[in-house]
């Protein structure tokens, strides 16, 4: 399974970007999904996640109501809508498949993309 991440880039506070996670190598309908990141000096932090069917989504505390994870099965791909963006929201951004689909272990993971927010 790979999984290539896509869509980072500078953007002002409060401004939007749209994240893209492409699957590879699996079954992607099958995989519970997720979005990490992880800011220098500091610990990786849960963004969302999504279920298989994309019918139950979860946030972490810090983005909910500005972030939006949905999927395309079809298109074997995840996404991370950023809205209101933050100089906190800065951080490398990670895509992961939990091949189990229940929300036990993300066991594989993309290569990261770069989220810079300027304030």
């Amino acid at each position: 399974v790979q999984l290539q991440a896509s869509g980072g880039g500078l953007v002002q506070a409060g401004g939007s970007l749209r994240l893209s996670c492409a699957v590879s190598g699996g079954t992607f309908s099958r995989y519970a999904m997720g979005w990490f990141r992880q800011a220098p000096g500091k610990e990786r932090e849960f963004v969302a996640a999504i279920s298989r069917t994309g019918g139950s989504t979860y946030y972490g505390d810090s983005v909910k109501g500005r972030f939006t994870i949905s999927r395309d099965n079809a298109k074997n791909t995840v996404y991370l809508q950023m809205s209101s963006l933050k100089a906190e929201d800065t951080a490398e951004y990670y895509c992961a498949a939990d091949t189990s689909g229940t929300f036990g272990q993300y066991d594989y993971w993309g290569q990261g993309t770069q989220v810079t927010v300027s304030s």
